[in-house]
């Protein structure tokens, strides 16, 4: 699940918590301004913000009638009592769907067993397909007659493996020292502040502290500068749990569980028969980022609550096939026609990975959207790579070389127009990312009536989603692949704006050179664009 860096991505806490024990009882590390909470809806000219220009798009949309529109999210799951979600929900009309979704009332859950069980903790593709083909093809230098193809499969395996076990290994010790620094600190900030243990503290309580021994300046310091890098909407308590999310992640690369999709799904993912499995378990105890997702597509809006989502008049379809780990491609082909089935006309997948063994089977279900017109939104990943060049999966490169015209691949950028514009960890691709929207500590909603503040593609890719359900609202007979002009086209590209390439330290380059549109989406400008097109829609 490479798209999905939780609350924050942890390697912002890399650098933070790692400095010297020299340094470590001084001072604070300086750290950035707060961002405003809706900082990714702002206009630049008026509000100095590279956000989407939403309150423009609104005032374009006074006195017109919107339809209610349906979006899917292909995501970790759903909290469904979350108070800025629980109006905008999709409630299936029938009841209950036939082909074996039982009580599906607001969707299905893939990873979903019997008793009520989840497999929501899982490894990567590259892991899971290493120590399935091992035995056939760890002792072969080269391929045997007739299996050029597998055995190419394999290197390619091979390769990603040895990769993700190296990173994961170095990462662990890192990660490992500041699960201890952050669970030391913890106590004697607690102590201090006489909180009970079930209580949190958060960057403002911090400023209560006022003793001056050592530990308590240095446990202050600590957290003073983890809060400055993951945001003040957030608590110690969602630190400790994303940071030991995160190293559990890694653990799971390393130490697998390789028998949890049989023993709780109770399927075998290499065969895709079309019988059904899963059940209707949609908030789990990852479910924090899809309930972030669907809150920035179309949270409710002006409820003096929470935040206000791109769309105003949507129904939110949630689809759990992500864990807490890489998804199964049968998991996303059939979530895909799930949602096509159900009546979705946009549907958000802010996940990803880097080996896909059943492609056929997910490109088969994006063409099948493509065929009944429904738009698919994808964030292009966080490993600060050219993915023209080391593509991730999904994509719409096709096995059989076609293309459908119902993809937007969604790059993060950040909220000023300076060399920071390109999000640090954000994928980019002169050919196959699309267009850049705001994924630099963007606020949304949580689990619990709680709130977060992330790093990722994975919202800026439901921004742009909720301008798509946006424009289909007021524009029903619009198609997907006009949605997704009206888009593209809303974009200035910004010619001349030297970034730091993604992934380097000083490298400059053009920020029009990391997509094809080079520039971030407006919606405004995409409802302009939308009010001019005859729809094509039938």
């Amino acid at each position: 699940m490479n798209k999905l860096p939780h609350h924050f991505i942890p390697s912002l806490l890399f650098g933070t918590l790692l400095f010297s024990s020299a340094a470590f009882g001084q001072e604070a590390l300086k750290v950035a301004a707060e961002l405003p909470k809706n900082w990714h809806l702002m206009d630049y000219k008026t509000e100095g913000y590279l956000g989407i220009n939403l309150n423009q798009a609104y005032n374009f949309l006074k006195g017109k009638k919107s339809k209610t529109v349906v979006v899917t999210t292909i995501d970790s799951g759903i909290d469904t009592l979350q108070k800025d979600l629980v109006n905008i929900l999709w409630v299936n009309p029938n009841g209950k769907s036939a082909n074996g979704f039982v009580n599906d009332k607001y969707g299905w859950d893939f990873l979903g067993g019997k008793d009520g069980k989840v497999d929501y903790t899982e490894t990567t593709e590259e892991v899971r397909q290493y120590n399935k083909l091992k035995r056939d093809f760890s002792n072969l230098t080269s391929a045997l007659p007739g299996k050029e193809k597998e055995f190419a499969f394999w290197q390619k395996v091979k390769s990603v493996y040895d990769t993700t076990i190296t990173k994961d290994t170095n990462e662990m010790k890192d990660v490992s020292l500041e699960v201890n620094v952050l669970s030391g600190t913890n106590y004697f900030i607690k102590r201090e502040l006489k909180l009970k243990s079930e209580e949190t503290f958060s960057k403002a309580d911090l400023e209560r502290i006022t003793t001056t021994s050592d530990t308590l300046v240095q446990s202050k310091a600590v957290w003073g500068s983890v809060f400055g890098a993951a945001g003040e909407n957030t608590n110690n308590a969602k630190i400790l749990k994303d940071i030991s999310e995160y190293y559990a992640k890694l653990n799971n690369d390393i130490n697998p569980d390789l028998d949890a999709r049989i023993r709780i799904v109770g399927d075998d993912p290499d065969i895709n028969d079309g019988k059904p499995y899963g059940n209707n378990i949609l908030k789990t105890p990852d479910a924090s980022h899809g309930t972030g997702v669907a809150g920035l597509i179309a949270a409710e809006r002006d409820n003096g609550y929470g935040i206000d989502g791109v769309a105003d008049n949507v129904r939110i379809m949630a689809i759990k096939a992500v864990p807490n780990g890489d998804e199964y491609d049968k998991d996303v082909a059939n979530a895909i026609r799930y949602a096509v089935d159900n009546g979705a006309k946009v549907i958000n997948m802010s996940f990803g990975k880097k080996i896909s063994p059943h492609k056929e089977w997910v490109d088969a279900a994006f063409k099948y959207a493509a065929e009944k017109d429904v738009l698919l939104v994808m964030a292009a990943g966080n490993e600060n790579q050219d993915v023209d060049k080391d593509p991730e999966f999904p994509n719409d490169m096709y096995l059989d070389g076609t293309t459908t015209d119902n993809v937007i691949n969604v790059g993060a950028s950040g909220p000023k127009m300076d060399e920071n514009l390109a999000a640090s960890f954000s994928n980019y691709g002169k050919n196959n990312v699309d267009v850049f929207a705001p994924g630099v500590k963007v606020t949304s909603i949580d689990m619990d009536a709680e709130f977060n503040t992330a790093d990722g593609t994975s919202f800026a890719s439901p921004i742009v989603a909720g301008v798509a359900a946006l424009i289909l609202e007021y524009y029903p007979k619009l198609s997907a692949r006009q949605v997704k002009k009206a888009i593209l086209d809303s974009v200035t590209p910004l010619t001349g704006s030297m970034v730091i390439k993604p992934g380097t330290k000083d490298e400059k380059v053009d920020f029009t050179s990391l997509s094809k549109t080079g520039g971030i989406v407006n919606a405004y400008v995409a409802l302009v664009n939308a009010s001019k097109m005859k729809g094509e829609r039938k």
